[in-house]
């Protein structure tokens, strides 16, 4: 049961929605890393579990190939990345840490653009490095990864989860920037 804040309330106002409960939310929060052709690299893949696991203060589980794919050297049951899916109190935390600490740090970051909404009410963001987030010391690690972070949302459109991410604090950009 989601709980009822001062934020669903303004959002409930403003999409004209009478029943609190079918305000949109968010209900999950995947953050997932692809090894590549690391795999095989053991200092680089226990670097990623290491500092996943400090991100989202959680053990992330492994991700294997369903399917061999000659054109990348991949067989079926290789390691591929590892993902962590957040829910509840661990995803509001880390939604919060994410808005307020993690995209400030992205260097020459001006605004998030629309098209990371899905056109289903989720986003999908990619960090090139990991570095953004502040559990991570950069000068105590000597391997940079990209992050891929996925909101999966209970709106049904873009238009409302704009409004709802807007409302959590989400900076996305404005019309004039994306012209530029």
């Amino acid at each position: 049961m989601p709980i009822i804040t001062p934020t669903t309330k303004r959002l409930a106002q403003s999409l004209q929605i009478k029943n609190i409960h079918a305000v949109p939310r968010v209900t999950k929060a995947i953050v997932s890393v692809g090894v590549g052709k690391n795999r095989d690299n053991k200092t680089y893949v226990e670097a990623v579990q290491r500092d996943l696991s400090a991100i989202t203060g959680q053990k992330p589980s492994e991700r294997r190939a369903k399917k061999s794919i000659a054109g990348f050297n991949v067989r079926e049951g290789n390691l591929v990345g590892y993902s962590v899916t957040l829910r509840g109190k661990r995803m509001e935390d880390f939604l919060a840490r994410f808005v307020g600490t993690v995209l400030p740090r992205i260097r020459d970051f001006r605004g998030l653009s629309l098209s990371v909404l899905d056109g289903q009410g989720n986003v999908s963001i990619g960090l090139a490095e990991h570095l953004a987030f502040p559990e991570i010391r950069a000068d105590k690690t000597d391997i940079i990864f990209g992050v891929g972070i996925t909101f999966v949302t209970t709106a049904k459109n873009n238009e409302t989860a704009e409004q709802m991410f807007r409302a959590l604090g989400f900076p996305f950009r404005t019309e004039e920037l994306e012209e530029e």
